[in-house]
């Protein structure tokens, strides 16, 4: 966002949260002492409740700001704010509670209250939050507020990012020019070859944010650059070529002198890895009546529509490159499934599908597949067995594609880096929402996962998962 859209969306943000806050305590309020006949612990009216609540709102919004709940990086991140406005509901009452008993004067009509309170004021402020973001993407669509950037190199992502910024109004994000050798696809972006003329059309063009996707050997640039983006107090993102080299785990230390970066593979060692595990056994068991019974369904429905071996075991590699066998319902014909995908197209005849595979490692018409293949492949039901890899601990939940031993030598080195954490049913790059990423886009991601893991990632792919099988939104 725009400084200035930071600026109102931020107090936006704080008119709702106290609006919010009075209406859960006002309905706290109705709930037990209006609409409940038992008697109470205190008698206390409702003027001097909600009077007395009105001067302990500055309680939840140093709360809510000391947990980052009024920070784009919180609030831009849906996941990530759910779980802090819980944490930060939970804590503001929790001090309200000590208040009274500091204070030595009752404040709540009963015990229940807090409790209602809790729970009213954790819902409304999801639901007052939902409502400016609903406000605040319809904003977007009509042009106000939106983010103006220009985008500057000519590396592999420059003509990616553009597309995709723009792809949508509801992104924020509109790309209005770049500064490449590369000419953008789209005529809405205005194109500059010479670094002068673009730098110097920032302001005529209104620039908020400049994205840079490589360093260039003549460090001026790079300088002239961050120059004026300083000068011009716009935002400026870096998009770096290696990726290895940028993870959350990475620490910034000191020399001989100079400033070094230590590179770490994972977060996911210690208790991360434990944490992993359990979640992985507590969710997969508790949804085992779920996906188990479609499971015996579609079993039955391969039997009668899919005749032969009901699963397909395809030899992977999961962590530290261990071999293991990753269970699927077969989907292709009895005969196929045993070489690698490109080597049986070419038996076929089928030198384009070859090109295709060995080019996305993936084909989006394989003649090899059955028609039932193509149904169970559609719904992800042919995924269902992998489940039972979990419980074995193959693999986990969320967490890389995992490797055919014959694709090892294509990740150039990463694999290692790769298999640093288990392979998983669903990742980042399957929940992208984009179906055309090239491979080596796809390890990009996959390895940004591996060194930037963390709980609420992991949950924010299960959410974005669901949402690709029930509306077939992210890559296919």
């Amino acid at each position: 966002m725009p400084v200035k859209t930071v600026r109102f969306y931020t107090l936006a943000l704080i008119v709702i949260d106290i609006l919010a806050i009075l209406a859960a305590f006002t309905l706290a309020y109705v709930l037990r002492v209006q609409l409940d006949s038992r008697p109470l612990v205190n008698q206390i009216s409702a003027r001097e409740f909600l009077m007395t609540f009105a001067t302990l709102l500055p309680f939840f919004l140093l709360t809510f700001w000391s947990i980052g709940l009024y920070s784009p990086s919180v609030y831009q991140k849906r996941l990530t704010e759910f779980g802090k406005l819980a944490i930060g509901s939970f804590i503001s009452i929790l001090l309200i509670i000590g208040y009274s008993y500091a204070v030595d004067q009752p404040i709540f009509p009963a015990r229940l209250v807090p409790v209602y309170a809790a729970i009213a004021t954790f819902v409304l402020l999801l639901l007052g939050r939902e409502i400016l973001r609903i406000v605040r993407d319809l904003l977007y669509y009509a042009g106000i507020g939106i983010q103006r950037v220009m985008v500057i190199g000519s590396s592999a992502a420059t003509i990616d990012i553009i597309e995709n910024l723009n792809r949508t109004k509801s992104t924020g994000y509109q790309v209005v020019a770049a500064i490449s050798t590369m000419t953008p696809g789209s005529s809405s972006v205005k194109h500059f070859r010479s670094f002068d003329k673009g730098l110097k059309a920032l302001d005529e063009l209104a620039v908020d944010t400049i994205i840079q996707t490589e360093l260039y050997e003549d460090t001026t640039w790079n300088q002239r650059i961050m120059g004026e983006t300083q000068e011009r107090h716009i935002q400026y993102c870096f998009v770096p070529g290696e990726a290895e080299f940028y993870s959350g785990k990475n620490q910034i230390d000191v020399f001989l002198g100079y400033p070094v970066i230590k590179v770490y593979q994972t977060p996911l060692v210690g208790w991360g890895e434990l944490v992993k595990r359990v979640f992985d056994l507590i969710a997969t068991i508790v949804f085992m009546p779920i996906w188990g019974t479609i499971f015996l369904l579609t079993c039955l429905l391969q039997a009668i529509f899919n005749p032969g071996p009901l699963f397909y075991k395809s030899p992977r590699l999961t962590r530290f490159s261990k071999p293991f066998n990753l269970i699927k319902f077969r989907s292709m014909g009895r005969q196929y499934g045993s070489k690698d995908a490109a080597e049986e197209f070419r038996e076929m005849g089928r030198e384009d599908l070859a090109h295709e595979y060995e080019t996305h490692r993936k084909v989006e018409h394989d003649p090899r597949i059955t028609r039932f293949g193509r149904f169970i492949r559609a719904t992800s039901l042919d995924e269902l067995p992998q489940f039972l890899n979990v419980l074995r601990g193959d693999v986990s939940l969320v967490g890389p594609r995992p490797i055919l031993p014959q694709e090892l030598h294509l990740y150039k080195g990463r694999g290692a880096l790769l298999h640093s954490v288990k392979s998983g049913l669903t990742g980042l790059w399957q929940v992208s929402g984009r179906s055309n990423l090239t491979f080596d886009k796809r390890v990009e991601l996959e390895l940004y996962y591996a060194q930037n893991w963390s709980f609420w990632l992991d949950i924010k792919i299960i959410f974005k998962t669901i949402g690709v099988l029930f509306f077939r939104t992210g890559a296919k």
